[in-house]
């Protein structure tokens, strides 16, 4: 079995962080995301990947180079102009031809069974399976809709035939299975997309086209706030069997409970870290300075008597003395 991480993206409602760093390598629990992707792939089994890449690929590039070191073989497709999902999706048809293959976007943090998603896949003969999720509310659903035997009947916006009265509209959790055959509706070197491309053609052709529900966590990175909820519910042990983390909790400091520390970081006696607090490395926290559910990325100073709360601070970032910053994302 085959994958691919849709990485392609910009990342712009986590700006400023993703200014100078790739969203792929923006980081969950001190890991890059992207690296949290490729350990569930592998750990159902799933080891040749293509990652498709666009902003600022050669950082992406240099820290997993050929994935043998993450126990995977990584296979690097760029676009130099973005080319949509399906586009993506096509320029990678060489190292994805020839069978069913997975994709996914490298932006959710999900615990999933994989081998479940692809038995189903096979015992339906589908041409196409979407992994999807209840929406809380109708704006929050995507524009695909199923009906009462999880067949996908109705792209919104497109024209479809035969439409069942009752049918529900699903949010996309960002996996899927295709089959190779979805290679000959995608154009070379356009940009092109699935539910507005594709897919709908794929509808007219009545080919069998099916859902499969997820009710286990997930969550995407979009925003800064669904980013400081990730942490939040990672830190409460909300999903199980992810990436290991390594935790290096410092003898100083007054800690509350959850917290993650980095390596190398330097704690005055007086600080006060957590709840909800991460750390990167190379990190160092000044007398009395105060952090509470914020995320710090490698080699952030924190001045005397700062306080930190509900924000996100870049690599590198410093804030004064005695400042406060309350629901602030700050970068270099």
């Amino acid at each position: 079995m085959k994958a691919m991480i849709l990485a392609a993206g910009f990342g712009t409602r986590l700006r400023p962080l993703t200014n100078k760093v790739p969203k792929p390598m923006v980081p969950i629990l001190n890991r890059p995301i992207l690296e949290h992707t490729i350990h569930l792939l592998r750990t159902h089994g799933i080891c040749d990947i293509v990652v498709n890449l666009h902003h600022l690929p050669e950082m992406i590039t240099d820290f997993f180079s050929d994935g043998k070191e993450f126990g995977v073989n990584l296979h690097w497709s760029h676009e130099p102009e973005i080319l949509g999902t399906a586009g993506g999706i096509k320029q990678a048809q060489q190292w994805l031809d020839g069978e069913s293959f997975l994709v996914i976007n490298s932006d959710v943090v999900v615990e999933i069974d994989l081998s479940k998603v692809l038995a189903f896949h096979k015992a339906k003969g589908s041409a196409l399976t979407l992994v999807v999720r209840e929406g809380d509310s109708p704006e929050q659903c995507d524009p695909i809709e199923v009906d009462e035997n999880d067949r996908i009947v109705h792209i919104v916006g497109a024209s479809s035939m035969n439409m069942p009265d009752d049918t529900t509209r699903v949010l996309f959790t960002g996996i899927q299975v295709m089959e190779p055959e979805i290679f000959d509706r995608i154009p070379e070197n356009k940009f092109y997309g699935t539910t507005t491309d594709v897919f709908p053609g794929m509808l007219a052709d009545e080919l069998p086209m099916f859902v499969t529900w997820h009710h286990g966590y997930w969550k995407d990175i979009g925003t800064i706030q669904s980013y400081l909820d990730v942490h939040q519910d990672l830190l409460d042990g909300r999903m199980e069997g992810g990436l290991p983390i390594e935790n290096n909790n410092p003898a100083n400091g007054h800690l509350t409970q959850p917290v993650l520390i980095g390596k190398n970081c330097r704690i005055a006696d007086t600080a006060k870290i957590g709840p909800y607090a991460v750390l990167g490395d190379n990190c160092t926290v000044g007398d009395h300075a105060v952090i509470e559910h914020s995320i710090c990325w490698n080699d952030v100073t924190l001045g005397k008597g700062s306080h930190l709360r509900q924000s996100v601070l870049g690599n590198g970032v410093t804030v004064k003395d005695k400042e406060t910053l309350d629901k602030k994302t700050l970068s270099q």
